[in-house]
């Protein structure tokens, strides 16, 4: 007899509807899964078998078949265990045929019971455009699975009563948001660590006004600066400023964390920016995403938040020149034999590095002990084209004494945000029905658009062209970022203040 069922296959961040067919004949016993399943897909039979048993069910000990469909997709993850089961419990008689038509996901323990299972938001937004209406889930994804408005959300806790329910010798009630309880076992991934505020940083005014700048526009950020002088600390305050997520923004995050299994259960919206800081071991793989199954990397993980590098020179020079395209694009693209996947990737990209070798090239304190050279060399590990697309380079040099035992008086993180939020209101009505949402995500048109120059500000623009030898992406890096700086000045144009505070965050030449 053959039985149908509803499940999902996630391809990139995007889910495709899966058709499980079980079919069970006569013959030696046998149970044989098809249409490319990957390893963890090929073991769920060990699951299945258990799971069914250990829950007062009986396994068909016949010829078993299971089709995954469309047969040249392939299929990875747990989230088949639950379809599988279902399957084989309608095609063997003891499971009336009544939930054919909804989806069904979820990984079984070898007792029964359906554990958490990751990225339930793409595949049951997915089911709903297919036009399903109602989806079975483990109860742990009910709160995720709901932020898709307009589907039926069914809670299951177990094969068991998913199996009464199907009988109709008990019901299972859909999930109600409004009843669940507000909090959940663990705070999202993005709340865990208590981010410094501006407030506890010591001196360093000059870095924090480059940070507002940066935070308000979207910018990215290059501090350079002897050990010990905050950058790590003013890095990590960055989030404490940045402005809270729309509700677009944090159903993209959120569809990212959850395919990366990376979203806690019970907590399944990302309500503030992710903050990614990866050691500079990590490989291109890690950083840009893929595999055999292209999985996100660091740089997706950082969408719509921060991706922090410390000690940037001693990242490999393979791992930093994939960020060229990312950067300028916004989208990473990883082409494997089986097809080709784009992830989002609009970021704020901040790193921190020394000077030099030893970290005290141009110190007042201390001598450097490196050569010229060896200097010229150091940095030089950042190649120029990304160089290029850094929008702010900003000093940070050594506290002062008197700075560390003077009791702060400085801007909490509070009261900066509140400007930026300001900032940010104006480049959203800007930009108002187009994709763009800061100003880094201009291009040459929005450029000319947006950025107008008073005459003095032009004279300026134009004596600095010669000067500091800008490339046209610098040239429209600097525009970028006056336009975020009179934005949080609140003027409508572009002044010679404006220009010259963006002028003055260009690199400066070692020598």
């Amino acid at each position: 007899m053959l039985a149908k069922a509803k499940t999902c296959a996630i391809v990139g961040l995007d889910g495709t509807v899966v058709d499980v067919e079980a079919d069970i004949s006569p013959g030696l016993p046998a149970f044989h899964v098809v249409g490319l399943p990957d390893a963890a897909v090929q073991e769920a039979r060990e699951r299945v078998r258990s799971a069914i048993r250990n829950s007062g069910a009986e396994f068909p000990m016949r010829r078993i078949t299971v089709s995954l469909a469309p047969a040249d997709l392939r299929k990875s993850g747990p989230a088949y265990d639950l379809p599988i089961a279902m399957g084989l419990l309608m095609s063997s008689g003891q499971v009336p045929d009544s939930l054919s038509g909804s989806l069904l996901l979820g990984e079984l323990a070898l007792d029964g019971k359906l554990r958490p299972t990751p990225g339930m938001l793409p595949m049951v937004a997915v089911a709903k455009s297919a036009g399903v209406k109602t989806v079975f889930v483990p109860a742990h994804n009910a709160r995720e699975a709901a932020l898709v408005h307009g589907m039926e959300v069914m809670p299951v806790d177990s094969l068991a009563q998913l199996v009464s329910h199907a009988r109709g010798t008990s019901n299972i009630e859909p999930f109600d948001g409004r009843r669940a309880p507000s909090g959940g076992s663990e705070a999202p991934l993005a709340d865990k660590t208590r981010w410094p505020d501006l407030a506890d940083v010591r001196g360093q005014e000059h870095a924090k006004r480059a940070m507002e700048v940066a935070a308000a526009g979207g910018h990215n950020l290059l501090m350079t600066g002897p050990p010990g002088s905050g950058k790590t600390l003013l890095a990590r305050s960055l989030p404490s400023i940045l402005p809270e997520m729309s509700a677009d923004e944090a159903l993209e995050a959120t569809k990212i964390y959850s395919v990366a299994g990376l979203l806690p259960a019970g907590s399944p919206l990302m309500e503030r920016r992710p903050f990614r800081s990866p050691h500079y071991t990590i490989s291109n793989a890690g950083l840009v995403g893929g595999g055999a199954i292209p999985r996100p990397g660091e740089i997706t993980l950082s969408h719509r938040g921060v991706l922090f590098l410390d000690e940037l020179p001693e990242f490999g020079h393979a791992a930093l020149e994939v960020l060229r395209q990312p950067l300028e694009d916004r989208v990473v693209t990883i082409s494997r034999a089986q097809g080709t996947v784009t992830f989002p990737a609009n970021f704020m990209l901040v790193g921190a590095m020394n000077p030099c070798p030893c970290g005290y090239f141009g110190d007042a304190e201390k001598a450097c002990s490196c050569a010229i050279s060896a200097v010229s060399r150091y940095q030089r590990r950042i190649s120029g084209p990304l160089m290029d697309r850094m929008d702010i380079f900003v000093d940070v040099p050594r506290v002062e004494y008197e700075k560390l035992v003077t009791p702060a008086v400085a801007e909490s993180s509070a009261d900066v945000r509140s400007r930026i939020n300001d900032a940010r209101q104006g480049q959203l009505s800007r930009f108002g029905g187009t994709p763009l949402v800061t100003n880094s995500d201009m291009g040459s048109t929005e450029v000319w658009e947006h950025c107008q120059l008073d005459d003095s500000a032009r004279s300026l623009l134009q004596m600095a062209m010669s000067q500091l030898s800008l490339s046209a992406r610098g040239f429209h890096r600097v525009l970028k970022v006056a336009r975020t700086i009179a934005d949080l000045s609140g003027s409508d144009v572009i002044k010679t203040s404006h220009l010259a505070e963006s002028l003055q965050y260009r690199p400066r030449p070692v020598m």
